[in-house]
């Protein structure tokens, strides 16, 4: 191993000048300045910042969703930026969960099917028994054969959670985890992901509006127009 290698191997996500570009109609549009962090295993980190500033397009890049334009990521000492897209999908499906804000449950599979499907497609034994155990941690056995439209909103929070999770990622990200709920079950699912970030080691990254879930974060990341503004380490986890 190398000095190089064995530097990222340190970090759950390393992240070193990476950009993000788009074309429009005219011309070129740089969404992300060269952006540099690390994150440390099992670590929880927010992103923060006005809407577009550039939160969810990192987001998507450090799990793989999209390209960077240049720069280097390494997720779990895995060089993302290198990999096509058939390589990036087996390293989300081996490393990393991913919670939508809309939830983006199958609405023809019941709340079970639904948190199994990750677990059939990745070929892990006994995928029914791992989704209701899982199910039931996040308090929705008895919701189990329920389709998403019998489900609130936080119910299909839990459930795109529970699926998220089957598959012990070493990284779950979580763009506006809790936007589309109201009080008391924005307060349930934050409960749920800190709970599952702390028992299980999973390291942590979400993009929020919610100054008290990002709080609640061991470190924020602050975005402005594209730039990495500041990385803050919160109060609570330094006293």
């Amino acid at each position: 191993m190398t000095q190089h290698d064995n530097e990222h191997s340190k970090y759950s996500i390393a992240v070193s000048k990476v950009t993000k570009t788009v074309s429009t109609g005219e011309g070129k549009l740089q969404i992300l300045q060269p952006i540099s962090f690390n994150v440390q295993h099992g670590e929880s980190i927010a992103i923060v910042g006005a809407s577009g500033s550039g939160k969810s397009t990192l987001l998507g890049l450090l799990a793989g969703l999209d390209e960077t334009s240049s720069g280097e990521i390494h997720i779990e000492e895995s060089p993302l930026h290198t990999m096509n897209e058939e390589q990036r999908a087996r390293l989300r499906g081996e490393k990393v969960g991913f919670i939508f804000q809309s939830f983006m449950l199958v609405q023809s599979l019941t709340a079970l099917e639904n948190v199994m499907l990750p677990a059939q497609i990745a070929g892990l034994d006994d995928p029914a028994r791992k989704a209701k155990i899982i199910l039931e941690q996040v308090g929705l056995s008895h919701r189990a054969y329920h389709f998403p439209n019998q489900l609130s909103g936080g119910e299909q929070q839990r459930v795109a959670i529970a699926r998220a999770f089957i598959g012990e990622p070493s990284i779950l990200f979580a763009d506006e985890p809790t936007g589309n709920l109201d009080a008391a079950n924005s307060t349930k699912v934050e409960d749920l992901l800190f709970t599952l970030n702390r028992d299980k080691g999973t390291t942590l990254v979400l993009v929020t509006h919610d100054d008290e879930l990002a709080l609640k974060c061991d470190r924020q990341l602050r975005m402005n127009a594209g730039v990495l503004q500041e990385i803050t380490a919160n109060a609570e986890e330094v006293a």
